[in-house]
């Protein structure tokens, strides 16, 4: 049986020692290298299985060299790692045809199961479309574990047409996602139609949907055309998809069955060629149980979830967000300014109920009303103070009034909705999987992702707390407890 070979590029020494170890130990030949020439020369001759290459190298940057491997040798997959831990790095390996990005620093057990998944897989397809090249704006930020992934999410949904389901909370991002999986997706040629299902009249949702015909009701002089054959050919961003009635809910999954829809008082079907990006902060399962959302509706929506972690578990991003936002102000006119690390501390330490575009508004505010140019922990701890958060707070005096609060609310719902005739054991389940992930959530927050320490507060076996982590989906710092 023949031995695969491993190929590394890779400029920095202990990278390379790290890999060529770890490689060797699980029963592979590893060549490295440190420049991308000696790279091409190896691939020229028709050595090597499979490639692993970093993106910045003395001589050349390791994306350009995956459309060249990919010319000559079309059957050896690539495997991209890259320092530059964002969004266009990981849409740009995937649209030149990598097998996988990784960013630094990488899981060692994370990178030996993606070789020998690569190794594994049948030859790539050829790209249907030549990639898209865009300026690099960061439409998402952070080089969090938890950003990496959606990151490689939204790189790998560029090239296929499934629809995608974002959850997370108010100021999360979710409409950059959309955009991201738009602009740089096949369709990015066509419309980008976004429609907030919160800001819309009941009575006006089908409309704004489907369109109507002249006479369809009192008040329809002209046919108008619906957000659906606005987006033609491109994306439909159906916004917090979870507000949506019951009728309407019924209306779409009907068109998302047939692939075609009429408008209100029209007869004529009309072809829906769009993709659809739905996003709600609700909790759609529970609104399923609640009667207030289909089931099977939210099975065609939820094809691929992605779910954006709270900024508040994330805390790590907050500097270079912050960073850019005071770069944006500056660039709209504003001030430019700079926080000291007084000021970067009290902003990890507060809770960010409104997520990213609450510290958005933040730095805003700072560049519009101060006049110093550096600005420290003070003026945070003021502008803060004004939400009522408090920051650096233990978990069991922070949150045990709301949380207690928030269970002996759900409970009396439920008694109030659910009849005679409900088991207690039902309300008791229902009311467990509301309250646990979120006090999950915050306790691990608490603890900066120490599982340890967070199983010890919640009484827990760290075993137990793991599954739970697992089974509920709960996103956490690699590397802690």
């Amino acid at each position: 049986m023949t031995i695969p070979t491993v190929l590394i590029a890779d400029d920095d020494r202990s990278i390379r020692t790290v890999l060529t170890q770890a490689l060797g130990r699980s029963g592979y030949q590893v060549r490295s290298c440190s420049n991308a020439a000696t790279l091409w020369r190896w691939v020229e001759d028709g050595e090597g299985d499979l490639v692993i290459t970093d993106v910045v190298m003395p001589d050349e940057n390791g994306l350009d060299l995956i459309p060249r491997i990919r010319r000559i040798r079309p059957d050896l997959r690539v495997v991209v790692m890259s320092a530059q831990s964002t969004l266009m790095t990981a849409v740009k390996a995937a649209q030149r045809g990598a097998f996988e990005y990784l960013p630094k620093p990488f899981d060692l057990k994370e990178l030996l199961a993606v070789v020998g998944r690569a190794l594994a897989a049948p030859p790539p397809l050829p790209p249907e479309t030549d990639p898209v090249e865009k300026e690099e704006k960061l439409p998402l930020i952070g080089r969090s574990v938890a950003m990496q992934e959606i990151y490689r999410s939204i790189a790998r949904l560029t090239t296929a047409d499934l629809t995608v389901m974002v959850t997370g909370e108010s100021g999360t991002g979710k409409e950059l996602v959309a955009r991201a999986l738009h602009d740089y997706g096949r369709r990015r040629a066509a419309p980008f139609v976004a429609i907030n299902m919160a800001a819309i009249p009941r009575e006006l949702i089908e409309s704004e949907l489907f369109g109507h015909e002249r006479g369809a009701f009192t008040g329809a002089h002209n046919r108008n055309q619906g957000r659906f054959e606005q987006a033609h050919g491109g994306t439909l961003f159906l916004d917090e998809i979870g507000d949506m009635p019951h009728e309407a809910q019924t209306r779409l999954l009907r068109v998302l069955q047939e692939g075609e829809f009429t408008t209100v008082g029209g007869r004529q079907p009309i072809k829906a060629n769009v993709r659809i990006v739905a996003a709600t902060h609700r909790d759609l399962r529970q609104a399923i149980r609640a009667g207030q959302f289909r089931e099977d509706l939210f099975y065609r929506l939820n094809v691929v979830p992605i779910r954006l972690p709270a900024l508040r578990e994330r805390t790590e991003d907050i500097p270079v967000l912050a960073r850019h936002f005071l770069d944006r102000a500056k660039e709209m006119g504003l001030p430019g300014k700079s926080l000291d690390q007084g000021a970067l501390d009290r902003l990890r330490a507060y809770r960010w109920p409104g997520n990213v575009r609450e510290l958005e508004n933040l730095m805003r505010r700072l560049a519009a009303l101060y006049p110093q140019e550096v600005i420290g922990e003070e003026v945070i701890a003021a502008e803060l103070s004004h939400s009522g958060e408090e920051m650096e707070t233990p978990v069991e005096s922070s949150h045990a009034e709301p949380l207690a609060a928030a269970v002996e609310r759900h409970i009396r719902r439920f008694l109030a909705t659910a009849g005679d005739g409900m088991p207690m054991r039902d309300i008791y389940d229902r009311v467990i999987a509301e309250v646990e992930r979120p006090l999950i959530q915050m306790t691990l927050s608490a603890t900066r992702g120490n599982q340890i320490k967070a199983a010890a507060m919640l009484g827990l076996n760290r075993n137990t707390l793991r599954k739970k982590i697992r089974d509920l989906e709960i996103p956490v710092v690699r590397g802690i407890g």
